[in-house]
């Protein structure tokens, strides 16, 4: 069953953001664009690869009113620890959202049972609380951060001008195609 436009459900969980603990919920949410990034676990080898690159992007991200959530089974203790520890962890400056309960990885189905931990999930939700894009990797294939840049300003451009869709590998600013009969197979 695809999980595209499905609103996701209601949910409480706590994150590690700019040196504290913040409990967030669906509420956060609304109104704005998420990434929710779902990653195996923290202490690994492909994770801190993918977050230092979604780092790279986060203010990209802000600009175009979109918050990042890195989400894994760790605890929000262990997200801290993570970022104390580790270099490229440090310069994160999004949440980091844990779902030690595994409310989020059941309800957007990218709960490993064999290995216990979140699959490699990226999910661009709008504003409304709606699944637009998701995405699920293989374990030991990291995520591009340029993409999800892409991917959401197209989400971004078709939830404004839904009589416009983007092509292939279009990019914010370049040309749309209009959704009309006589634009069918130009």
């Amino acid at each position: 069953m695809s999980l595209l436009n499905k609103e996701i459900d209601d949910f409480e969980g706590i994150a590690y953001h700019q040196n504290q603990f913040k409990k967030i919920t669906k509420k956060d949410l609304l109104g704005k664009w998420n990434l929710f990034f779902f990653y195996p676990a923290d202490f690994t080898f492909v994770c801190p690869t993918e977050l230092e690159d979604l780092q790279e992007k986060y203010q990209e991200f802000k600009e175009v009113n979109c918050e990042i959530y890195a989400i894994s089974t760790d605890t929000h203790f262990v997200h801290k620890m993570w970022h104390d520890m580790s270099d490229s962890i440090s310069k994160i400056e999004y949440p980091m959202l844990s779902d030690c309960k595994h409310q989020l990885v059941y309800d957007f189905d990218v709960f490993d049972e064999e290995e216990g931990l979140a699959q490699r999930g990226s999910f661009i939700i709008d504003p409304d609380g709606k699944i637009v894009v998701y995405e699920v990797n293989s374990s030991g294939v990291g995520r591009n951060a340029d993409e999800l840049l892409r991917r959401l300003h197209a989400c971004q451009f078709v939830y404004e001008h839904g009589d416009n869709v983007c092509p292939a590998k279009w990019k914010l600013g370049e040309k749309t195609i209009q959704t009309t009969i006589e634009n069918i197979g130009k």
